[in-house]
């Protein structure tokens, strides 16, 4: 299952309307949105269907501001595993970078949870 059918199960969206950038989804995922091949500047426009669309722009919002924080931690758990290799055996360099990969991978769980949660309660909201 790629990431677009993956998406496609959550989002109101066309398919041709679910465009994302290392995993980060549109602030208009979970939203009304047509695709329009005829205007291409404006080709997934999104409609606001009501006020409780604002619950679903911060849902969207949120779940972005979530798959950063896990782009980050993946980034210090790479900086940590550097910082391990490079220690060579010194044990005050060896207790910081243990503590630094530690950190990030708890991290890591941190946001890779409240991703999945945040996505689970805008697909419920959705449908």
């Amino acid at each position: 299952m790629n990431l677009i059918s993956w998406i496609s199960t959550f989002a109101v969206a066309d398919k041709e309307c679910i465009r994302s950038f290392l995993g980060i989804p549109p602030w208009f995922e979970y939203l009304d949105v047509k695709y329009l091949p005829s205007d291409p500047v404006n080709s997934c426009t999104p409609r606001l269907n009501g006020i409780n669309d604002l619950w679903l722009i911060g849902l969207a919002v949120i779940e972005i501001l979530t798959r950063i924080a896990v782009l980050v931690a993946l980034g210090y758990v790479i900086f940590a595993g550097i910082k391990y290799s490079e220690s060579r055996g010194n044990s005050d360099k060896v207790t910081k970078a243990k503590s630094t990969l530690i950190d990030a991978l708890t991290g890591l769980i941190i946001a890779l949870v409240a991703t999945s949660a945040v996505s689970f309660f805008a697909g419920r909201f959705t449908q």
